[in-house]
């Protein structure tokens, strides 16, 4: 750089302003592309404001609420979820759920066996077959990492799409953390289904997602077992977007995880590249921070999501450290239009 390129600064020290406004205030308060990378959209979800508002206005019984993310996410205060809970208390911390799409406990030191009596509260169980469980509650998951089992979770899904009746919810609890890292993120699949331009939403709304267990736990066992568990665990067809059995909501239902490929709404599957792309940027709508909410794990912190309203994602940003979870999963409906 030459001495005449430099930023030379006023007599008086300071750098000269050109600008009379914040560059935004001759933007609509929209998404706009931005210029240099016209695929990159800047600006404000305007579509949040609803449910933010709506989130804003709840008040509880039985617990207080915190909220975390802008439409979804909220730590519940007061309430002991240890302790056989009454039905009215059952009763809200069902709609919460609901309303929140994920809440949050803290100093929750359950037992394997009261986990297993609070999830059973909300519906049956699974056990699930390509993950370990707890030794004493077979339905309860365990996700140990350590220096010697990386974390492998981190990326955005649903569980257990590859089912024809996939989990309504999941009661995760953390039983020992690392001092930093490993926090969960939780994305609002009602809010990036309502971000789609129209467009996209016409073009997706007979759509159905072809869901696969081999994406993700292909090499779990040898492959002379593979027709057996196939057989088990056929491919599954699920519409792309759901409507919430609860909420009446409308709801983005793909994953990289376990989501193949899309098929037309009479099942003929669709493989080309333009539908490899389409696949592609509806699971990249998770992406959006606007509709995502953070947790960070203390030892005997509880989270309960909606595995429908929700995709989840595991940062694994403390390895070497030791991570352990425990899960039970709540048997759902099988998804629908």
């Amino acid at each position: 750089m030459t001495s005449t390129e430099t930023n030379t600064p006023a007599a008086d020290g300071t750098e000269e302003v050109f600008a009379e406004a914040d560059p935004a205030a001759k933007l609509e308060a929209k998404r706009v592309a931005f210029p240099a990378f016209p695929h990159v959209k800047l600006g404000p979800f305007g579509h949040l404001a609803e449910e933010r508002a709506r989130l804003d206005g709840l008040e509880w019984k039985h617990f207080t609420a915190k909220r975390v993310g802008a439409t979804l996410g909220a730590e519940l205060h007061g309430i002991d979820i240890i302790a056989e809970l009454i039905d009215e208390q059952f009763a809200e911390v069902r709609d919460a759920l609901h309303a929140y799409k994920v809440i949050f406990f803290r100093d929750q030191a359950f037992t394997p066996a009261s986990h297993v009596a609070f999830a059973r509260r909300f519906g049956d169980l699974e056990v699930h077959p390509f993950i370990p469980g707890n030794t004493g509650e077979p339905e309860l998951v365990r996700f140990e990492k350590d220096a010697s089992t990386g974390g492998y979770e981190n990326g955005w899904h649903h569980d257990v799409t590859w089912r024809a009746v996939p989990s309504a919810g999941a009661i995760l609890r953390a039983v020992k953390v690392p001092e930093t890292g490993g926090d969960t993120l939780f994305c609002d699949m009602a809010a990036a289904y309502e971000g789609l331009d129209d467009e996209v939403k016409d073009r997706i709304e007979n759509m159905n997602a072809v869901h696969d267990f081999m994406l993700a736990f292909g090499g779990q066992f040898p492959k002379d077992k593979f027709d057996e568990v196939r057989a088990k665990y056929p491919l599954v067809t699920h519409p792309v977007v759901i409507r919430h059995h609860a909420t009446g909501k409308k709801l983005l239902y793909v994953n990289r995880f376990f989501t193949s490929h899309l098929a037309d709404a009479d099942g003929n599957d669709l493989r080309d590249d333009e539908h490899h792309q389409l696949l592609g940027y509806l699971c990249d709508q998770a992406n959006n921070l606007e509709y995502q909410c953070r947790f960070q794990w203390r030892a005997d912190s509880v989270a309960f999501w909606d595995n429908r309203a929700v995709q989840h994602y595991a940062a694994s940003d403390y390895w070497p450290d030791t991570r352990i979870m425990e899960r039970a999963s709540i048997v759902g409906t099988r998804p629908a239009r």
